[in-house]
C-alpha cells in the first residue's frame, strides 16, 4: 500500500496464535521487516520476538521499543549468551507467553565477505559450498527449541525461505533511498514438533538439512522461473480474510500518520509535553547505561518475584 512491494507466500503458511520458532535464511539486513508482511496475512504480529544482535537496542526510538517488546538480544558469542538465551526462555515459558521467536541461524545476512567465510567453514569441514545461503549455526537453534520444549511452549517449527527476484535492499540505506524491492517471496514450511528430532545431534543435523533444501529451492527460484513452485504456479496457503487485512493495514497506517502528527503539534504547544519528551529520553539512555536494558529489568523483577514466590511456598508447607 505504501511502498509497493509484491508479497508471495507459498506453502504451509501459519495456523494463527500457534507457538512455534521461526528459521529462515538471511539474504538481507531487511528480513525480518518485511516477515511482517507475512505474519499480518496468517499470524498476529504481536506474538514474534526477534532474536537479533545487542547493539541494535541503543537505537533511538526503534531499539527503545524492542526492549519494551522483550526481544532477545545476542552478542553472537555463544559463550556470553548461552546464559542469557536460558533466562529468556525460562521467563516466556513462564508467563506462557505463546511466543514466535524468529532466529536466523546462519548468525549474519548474505554478502561477499559472509560467503567467503561460509565457504572457509565449508572446505574445514568437508561440506558442500552453498551459493544462495550460509551455513547455519545449530548450537543457538538446538538451544531454544529444546528449552522451549521443556518448558511446554512450543507447537511447531516453521522454515520460510525467503528470495527477492529483482531489485535486493541489502541495508537500510537502501530503503531510506527509496529502493524499496519490488517482490518479495516467502516459502513456508510447517513442522509439528512432534515430527521434530529430540536428541541435540538429530537435530542439529536436521537443521543443517533444511539449508540443504533451502540452497537447492534457491536454486530453482533464481535459475528458473522467479517462483517457489516448479510448475510455476504458488501454492497459496489459507489466509485470513482480505477485508480483516485491509482494516488492519488502513488502522496501521492511519495510526501511524495521526500519532507523530500529535505528537510533533503536542511538543510545539505545551512545554510540560517537551519536558516530558526529554525525560523519557534521559530514561531511556541511563537505564541501558546501568541496567542493560528494559527488557533485563523486566526479567529480573519477574525473577525476583518468582524467588518470593517460592520462599512463601515453602514457609507455607511447613506452617
Amino acid at each position: 500500500m505504501v511502498c509497493g512491494a509484491k508479497v508471495v507466500v507459498t506453502g504451509d503458511g501459519f495456523v494463527p496464535g500457534e507457538r512455534s520458532v521461526i528459521i529462515m535464511n538471511h539474504r538481507t539486513r531487511m528480513d525480518w521487516m518485511f516477515l511482517w508482511n507475512c505474519l499480518l496475512r496468517y499470524s498476529y504480529l504481536r506474538l514474534e520476538k526477534i532474536c537479533l544482535k545487542s547493539s541494535l537496542k541503543g537505537i533511538p526510538g526503534f531499539g527503545w521499543a524492542m526492549q519494551v517488546a522483550a526481544f532477545v538480544f545476542v552478542q553472537r558469542k555463544w559463550e556470553e549468551d548461552k546464559n542469557h538465551f536460558e533466562k529468556m526462555l525460562d521467563y516466556f515459558c513462564d508467563i506462557r507467553e505463546p511466543l514466535q521467536l524468529l532466529i536466523f541461524p546462519e548468525g549474519t545476512d548474505l554478502t561477499a565477505n559472509t560467503k567467503a567465510r561460509s565457504h572457509e567453514f565449508a572446505e574445514k569441514n568437508g561440506l558442500k559450498k552453498y551459493e544462495y545461503v550460509l551455513h547455519p549455526r545449530t548450537t543457538g537453534f538446538t538451544f531454544v527449541v529444546e528449552r522451549l520444549r521443556e518448558g511446554n511452549n512450543l507447537d511447531a517449527i516453521h522454515d520460510i525461505t525467503v528470495a527477492y527476484p529483482q531489485n535486493i535492499p541489502q541495508t537500510e540505506k537502501h530503503l531510506l533511498k527509496g529502493n524499496f524491492p519490488k517482490e518479495i517471496h516467502f516459502h513456508v514450511q510447517r513442522y509439528p514438533i512432534e515430527t521434530v528430532p529430540t536428541s541435540k545431534e538429530e537435530l542439529q543435523f536436521w537443521c543443517r538439512q533444511r539449508w540443504e533444501e533451502k540452497e537447492e529451492r534457491l536454486r530453482r527460484f533464481y535459475e528458473g522461473g522467479k517462483c517457489f513452485s516448479a510448475a510455476g504456479q504458488s501454492i497459496v496457503p489459507p489466509c485470513k480474510s482480505e477485508l480483516r487485512v485491509l482494516a488492519v493495514k488502513c488502522a496501521s497506517l492511519l495510526y501511524w500518520t495521526v500519532f507523530p502528527l500529535g505528537m510533533l503539534t503536542l511538543l510545539y504547544l505545551y512545554s510540560f509535553a517537551r519536558w516530558y519528551f526529554a525525560a523519557m529520553i534521559v530514561f531511556f539512555v541511563v537505564q541501558q547505561k546501568i541496567f542493560g536494558g528494559l527488557e533485563l529489568i523486566e526479567l529480573a523483577c519477574h525473577q525476583y518475584f518468582k524467588k518470593q514466590q517460592k520462599v512463601h511456598d515453602t514457609k507455607a508447607k511447613i506452617n
